[in-house]
C-alpha cells in the first residue's frame, strides 16, 4: 500500500510540475511581444500585464522578477530558433541544399522576427552590466555557436572540404553579419534580408577549403 501511495504521490507531483512549466511557457509566449517592442529598460512586469490577458499577480507568482521572465522568454525563443536550423542540417543532402536552406532561414527570420532578435541583442548588451543576466546569456550564446558550427562542419563535409576557422570565429562572423542586417531591417532598408542571404552564401564558401 505504501509503495502504491508513493507512486500516486509522485505522479501528482510530476503533473503539478508539468502544469507549472506549461503555465510559465504560456506566460512567456504572451509576454514576448511586449518585451520585443519595448526592450529591457522600458519593460516591467506591470507593463507586461497591462498588455496581456494575465494579471500582474499571476506574472509575479510564476516569475520572481522581470529579469527571470526576460531570460526565460529569450531562452525559449532561441531554443526554437536552434531547432529550426537543426532541421536544415537533418534534411540537407548536398552542400548546395544546406547553403541555400541556411541562407534562406537566416533571411526569413530577419524579415519575420526582427523585434525578437532585437530583444536578444538588448539582453546580451545588458549582461555586460547586469551580472544576473550573464549565465543565461552565455548559455544561449553557446547554443547558438554550436548551431552555427553544425552548419559549417556539415557544409565542409558535404563539400569534401574542411573548416578554415574554429567554432568561435565562425559564430562571431555570422553573428556580426546578422546584427548588421538587423539594424538595416529595423531601419527600413528593404534589401536587408536579400543582402544577408547573399552574404551568408558567400561566407560559407569562404569558411571551408578543399582537403
Amino acid at each position: 500500500m505504501t509503495q502504491t501511495a508513493d507512486k500516486n504521490q509522485d505522479r501528482i507531483s510530476r503533473r503539478q510540475v508539468d502544469k507549472f512549466a506549461e503555465r510559465r511557457a504560456q506566460l512567456a509566449t504572451s509576454a514576448l511581444q511586449t518585451l520585443s517592442e519595448l526592450g529591457y529598460a522600458r519593460t516591467s512586469l506591470r507593463e507586461i500585464a497591462q498588455n496581456s490577458e494575465f494579471s500582474h499577480g499571476v506574472l509575479h507568482y510564476y516569475f520572481r522578477d522581470k529579469v527571470e521572465l526576460i531570460t526565460y522568454c529569450v531562452r525559449q525563443y532561441k531554443a526554437e530558433c536552434v531547432t529550426r536550423y537543426d532541421r536544415i542540417v537533418v534534411t540537407a543532402d548536398t552542400a548546395e541544399e544546406l547553403k541555400e536552406g541556411f541562407a534562406e532561414a537566416m533571411a526569413g527570420t530577419l524579415r519575420e522576427d526582427a523585434t525578437m532578435h532585437r530583444l536578444w541583442y538588448d539582453l546580451r548588451n545588458q549582461s555586460l552590466f547586469e551580472e544576473s543576466f550573464r549565465d543565461d546569456v552565455l548559455a544561449i550564446d553557446q547554443s547558438l555557436e554550436h548551431m552555427i558550427w553544425r552548419i559549417v562542419s556539415l557544409f565542409a563535409e558535404l563539400s569534401g572540404a574542411s573548416p578554415m576557422v574554429a567554432s568561435p570565429m565562425a559564430y562571431a562572423v555570422f553573428d556580426g553579419l546578422f546584427q548588421q542586417a538587423l539594424l538595416g531591417q529595423l531601419s527600413g532598408r528593404e534589401s536587408a534580408a536579400a543582402e544577408l542571404k547573399a552574404s551568408v552564401t558567400q561566407l560559407l564558401d569562404r569558411l571551408v577549403a578543399p582537403v
